[in-house]
């Protein structure tokens, strides 16, 4: 089965205006951009058969050009990343078995994330859409727990069945829980890694379902998925001891520069 990856990427961002390309530095004080480091990231993928940017900004086209990504313009219309894979991958040709949108504010996603999920994806014939979920140890829940304190949010979490059908996706801290835990305690939260694999009927119906009541609340693509009854797996993926975090706020850049630094990535 052939695989593609595309990166959407916007300037205009209502948290972050020109997150793509804000820098970021890595072990040895070096910058790059966002989405230069999101592209990387792509790279470094096993049984990819090609990657692109899917932009609708010439400064983000420019910039992705110059450091040698392939690049699809799409339309400002998009509402969001799966509507804008859906047009790149339209543009392409639809000529992919399994399409993956890597959005360009998660630079430090491992590429075995990313394989998993393929995986996952090529294992369960009724699934339509797959998607990442990390189960979080203390420190990380803390932080997500700190970041809705101060009224930021700081990633989504994921519930899911006992044949790992999604349930619900939440900016809220689901599910409950009153317990406190130790830095590395394994917890019963999951956070969801913003990553999809989605089979080419499935993406190529997304555009024309309108955006359902919980979406628009969420403000999170794949509950239109949900909304719309469609099987989406949560595939479980192991950190390996890797710290992960998105892009989400100003706030987060000096946070994934330094899981740059301790990584070593240059």
């Amino acid at each position: 089965m052939t695989v593609i990856v595309v990166i959407p990427a916007r300037y205009a961002s209502i948290r972050y205006p020109g997150k793509p390309l804000v820098e970021l530095r890595g072990a040895g004080g070096e910058a790059k951009s966002l989405i230069r480091r999101s592209w990387d990231a792509a790279m470094s993928v096993s049984g990819v058969d090609r990657v692109v940017v899917a932009t609708d900004d010439d400064r983000i086209k420019d910039h992705a050009e110059a450091f040698g990504a392939e690049v699809v313009m799409t339309s400002e219309d998009c509402q969001n990343g799966t509507e804008r894979c859906a047009e790149a991958f339209d543009a392409l040709g639809g000529e992919f078995d399994i399409v993956v949108n890597l959005q360009g504010d998660a630079p430090l996603t491992p590429a075995w994330f990313i394989e998993d999920l393929v995986a996952g994806l090529r294992a369960d014939p009724v699934a339509e859409v797959a998607t990442p979920v990390l189960r979080t140890e203390g420190a990380a829940l803390n932080g997500l727990l700190e970041d809705r304190r101060a009224g930021r949010v700081g990633g989504t979490t994921a519930v899911f069945g006992a044949n790992h059908n999604a349930l619900y996706f939440s900016k809220e801290v689901i599910p409950f829980t009153g317990k406190t835990y130790a830095y590395q305690d394994d917890t019963p939260v999951f956070h969801h890694v913003g990553v999809y694999a989605y089979r080419p009927s499935a993406l190529a119906a997304y555009p024309y379902w309108p955006a359902g009541p919980l979406e628009q609340l969420e403000g999170l693509e794949q509950l239109r998925f949900l909304e719309r009854g469609a099987h989406v797996l949560c595939v479980e993926v192991d950190a390996k001891g890797r710290q992960f975090w998105e892009l989400n706020n100003p706030e987060d850049v000096p946070r994934i520069e330094g899981m740059l630094q301790q990584m070593g990535h240059s």
